[in-house]
């Protein structure tokens, strides 16, 4: 493959990633909404589309594959397909929390919520302007935008585990199952939205090493919750 072949073919993944980023961030969006509206159509629309997403990622991973088959990368474009591989993989994860989203609202959709979501859609718009941003970061090599999505995992993180904090006194009381059954589902949403930031700053961090050749040491970020919420939110 000549070398202006390849470029053209990384251009290409370039943009069918941000096509990809787009699609997962509007889900997000959408499944939001779905909870809040309780709007059961919509969440089952997010649902279904979630197939998009996934052919995608098979797609995406397939051509990279070619490329490291028919050229011999040099170490900064192995860097470049290497990132690609991961952003893709990061992508499809949020794609994966969006429907998890989308199946929590279908759950809490026959009945009111206990009270109004207020926070949940803050982290959301929060996870989701860091995906935009690290994307942002990737197609333009921007390693200070990079560093500034991972700082930005804090205040989710924190925001996080005030919620947590607060549902958790409504699964602690008990009185009222409805409530419970509510406030655990909406832990578990919150949770999807914290992962899809820590997804966002692993795009961040991927970013910097393509860049620089320096790899981020990933590290906890926020509070610990403690063994009681890493039982009630589910596994990364």
């Amino acid at each position: 493959m000549a070398r202006s072949a390849f470029d053209q073919e990384l251009s290409e993944l370039q943009q069918e990633i941000l096509r990809m980023g787009s699609l997962v961030e509007k889900a997000v969006e959408l499944a939001v909404q779905a909870l809040r509206d309780r709007d059961r159509q919509l969440a089952t629309q997010v649902i279904d589309d979630d197939d998009l997403v996934d052919r995608l990622e098979v797609d995406l991973e397939e051509r990279c594959i070619r490329l490291i088959a028919l050229q011999q990368p040099l170490a900064g474009d192995l860097r470049t397909i290497g990132t690609v591989l991961k952003v893709i993989t990061d992508l499809e994860r949020v794609g994966d929390y969006a429907t998890n989203i989308a199946e929590v609202a279908v759950r809490l959709a026959r009945e009111p919520l206990f009270k109004p979501l207020i926070d949940i859609p803050r982290l959301a718009e929060m996870a989701q302007r860091m995906l935009r941003q690290s994307l942002d970061a990737f197609v333009h090599r921007d390693v200070e935008l990079a560093e500034a999505v991972c700082r930005a995992d804090d205040p989710v993180d924190d925001l996080f585990a005030a919620l947590y904090d607060e549902l958790m006194q409504y699964v602690a009381k008990g009185a009222d199952m409805v409530r419970v059954t509510q406030a655990i589902n909406l832990i578990f949403a919150a949770r999807y939205l914290e992962r899809i930031a820590d997804h966002a700053t692993n795009i961040g961090e991927r970013v910097i090493y393509m860049v620089t050749g320096k790899r981020v040491a990933h590290q906890l970020r926020g509070r610990i919750l403690g063994s009681s919420a890493s039982a009630a939110a589910p596994s990364p």
